[in-house]
């Protein structure tokens, strides 16, 4: 019996709440992005840094990130790779697209701890997207000297392209515009983030949201979210599912499932592969779900 399979009755519950609900906001983690094929580790951090995998034994791409490089030209030829498979390619799977397909015809936000752009890139319409810790395609002044954010793209694809023996060209090496300060990357790790405008304007845009819907009907949707930022994500989805009696939260996780018993009844919980779990409630899906056999 696989793991969705030993979660049918929530399963089938899930679908119908999306159906029924007014309103839906998707809270979205790591784990989402995992279920589409982006693996930090494994075969595909193999793939793609054999080089410094070789030179430092590195075992994933994410403790990679944090390593002191010597120079800012290897500095620049790790991150722009990692950028560019993580920002710039899209995930083997197509997860997203299945998300998107079961929300687009209804009133949704996606809160996001995710920096990899795979909504917008999936579909999802801008407008109603607040990426939380950054975003992959973004640079800013490390100090920071002023809260703007710069695209990366362009300067990205040309270190891939032209890096040598683990270096890019110096003259690709980005700087602060105004203070002249290394440039570094639009991530939440410490007390530099910037949140710009644009940060700005998404975080409002989903204040407003939640003011709309207060008191209605909300399918609180939490996919791969874990208990390294449960601050932004699960415990306000558990607060405002506790504040709202019409409200419903739903958690679906390969791991981590697990509900207060404050909301256990207004709550879903599955365990299993998000993808899996998305197949079964997708639209097309005409047949109901039936009680899994033994054997």
């Amino acid at each position: 019996m696989n793991s969705t399979n030993a979660n049918w009755k929530d399963i089938a519950r899930l679908r119908e709440t999306i159906q029924t609900a007014e309103a839906i906001i998707i809270g979205a983690g790591a784990g989402l992005s995992t279920s589409a094929g982006f693996s930090y580790s494994g075969r595909r951090f193999k793939e793609n840094f054999p080089d410094f995998i070789a030179k430092y034994g590195f075992s994933d791409m994410y403790s990679a990130g944090f390593y002191p490089y010597e120079t800012l030209e290897e500095h620049w030829a790790y991150w722009s790779r990692y950028i560019f498979i993580n920002r710039y390619q899209n995930p083997p799977k197509p997860v997203y697209q299945s998300l998107f397909h079961l929300v687009q015809s209804k009133d949704y936000f996606v809160l996001t701890t995710n920096v990899d752009h795979c909504f917008q890139k999936a579909g999802f319409d801008k407008q109603r997207l607040f990426y939380t810790q950054g975003d992959y395609g973004l640079w800013q002044c490390s100090k920071p000297c002023h809260n703007r954010t710069y695209d990366n793209e362009t300067v990205v694809k040309r270190m891939v392209r032209e890096q040598k023996a683990m270096r890019v060209p110096s003259e690709l090496v980005p700087y602060c515009p105004l203070c002249g300060a290394p440039m570094s990357m639009n991530l939440r790790a410490d007390s530099t983030f910037v949140e710009d405008a644009g940060w700005d304007k998404a975080a409002n845009r989903y204040q407003n949201f939640l003011r709309q819907h207060k008191g209605q009907h909300i399918l609180y949707l939490e996919l791969g979210v874990g208990e390294n930022t449960p601050g932004i994500i699960k415990y306000p989805f558990w607060n405002m599912t506790h504040q709202n009696a019409n409200a419903t939260y739903a958690c679906v996780n390969l791991s981590e499932a697990d509900i207060p018993a404050e909301i256990k009844p207004q709550s879903i919980g599955v365990y299993g592969d998000i993808g899996d779990v998305l197949r079964e409630i997708a639209p097309q899906r005409q047949t109901p779900l039936r009680r899994p056999t033994a054997g």
